[in-house]
Parts: structure tokens; sequence; C-alpha cells
């Protein structure tokens, strides 16, 4: 293990404890676990990851805009007559509509296809089916999260596994078992964050 290995760890775990939470705070969490791992997945050849860690840095902005209720994403809620227009509340949890889940999905698959070939392109990367998988299922989730959908933590729970692997296998031992935590904190954030959903 390497110091940025262990920070990078103890950042990720303050991030999905915050996550867990549906605490606004855990974005600045967000933008310096994205820097760390930026440098990290380049460091190890995981070349679609690092470039995925800096969609995560602007997403990260994003999603806090949109959790404060400062920026408008067209949610409605159940009290939205009770609401009025200057209004800014944070964004509840809710679930993700149906109609968008064909294109979440048709979206997964294209960019885990379209990352796996760059990347066998550059061939450069370590492992480009699973760079490409992770990376794909980080966007689609990522932007779910923004949104505050409970449904993001099902990519997360897909994902964690294969980071898991991807970590142990490159040495970056701590940053494999924070995954393995974060597995942990998938199935409870399911439960919890669908509870709270409206």
């Amino acid at each position: 293990m390497n110091i940025l290995d262990i920070l990078g760890a103890a950042i990720g775990l303050v991030y999905v404890f915050s996550e867990y939470r549906a605490s606004r705070w855990f974005w600045p969490s967000s933008l310096l676990m994205a820097a760390f791992y930026a440098v990290i997945n380049f460091r190890i050849g995981w070349y679609a990851n690092t470039g995925i860690c800096v969609y995560n840095f602007v997403m990260s902005v994003y999603g806090l805009l949109v959790w404060r209720g400062l920026l408008n994403t067209g949610h409605s809620t159940q009290n939205a007559e009770h609401q009025t227009p200057k209004t800014k509340e944070e964004r509840p949890i809710t679930s993700c509509p149906a109609r968008y889940w064909p294109w979440l999905i048709a979206a997964t698959a294209a960019l885990t296809v379209a990352f796996r070939f760059i990347l066998a392109l550059l061939g450069e990367t370590t492992m480009p089916w699973l760079d490409g998988i992770v990376a794909a299922l980080g966007i689609v989730g990522m932007w779910m999260l923004a949104r505050k959908y409970w449904q993001q933590w099902l990519f997360w729970l897909v994902s964690e596994p294969l980071l898991v692997y991807i970590y142990l296998h490159t040495g970056y031992t701590a940053s494999a078992a924070m995954y393995a935590v974060y597995e942990v904190f998938c199935i409870m954030g399911i439960i919890r964050w669908k509870r709270l959903s409206i």
C-alpha cells in the first residue's frame, strides 16, 4: 500500500457513508475522491476510468447544485402545488422514471463496447473490458446519483466487485478493501434510499 492508496480509500469511505445518509455534504468528498482516483487510475494504466474521474468531478458540481435546489431539473413532487416557484429546496430522493430505463441500459451497453474498442486500439490499458464496463456503469450511475434516483445504487452494486478485483490485481489493497465495504453500503443504500423515496 502507498500513501495515495490509503488517502484515497479514507476519502472514499467518507464519501460512501455520506452518500448512504443522502447528505448534501458528500459532494465535496466526491470532488476529492475524483481527484485522487484520477491519479491512481492513470498510474495503473486504467485510462477510461481516469477520464471517468474527470467526469465525476464535473458531475459532483452538477449534483451539488441539483441537490441543493439551485438548478432546475424539472422534477416534481407530490406536494408541488404547495411550493412557490421562487423557493429553493433540497431535491428529494425519487424513483427513476420507467421511460428512462431503456435509454440507461442502452447507454451502459454502448459505452461499454465503445470504451473497450477504443482502449484496445490504444493498446495501453491493462483490462479493456473491465475498464470499459466499470467506466460505463460509473457514467450512468453518477448521472442517476446527481438526479437523486434511488436506483443509482444498482449500478454501483454491479461495479464494486469488479473494482475490488482490479485494485487487488494491481496491488492497491486499501482501495480494494474500500470497494468491498462499498458493496455492503450498496445493499444498505438500496434499502434506505428506496424507503426514503417519494
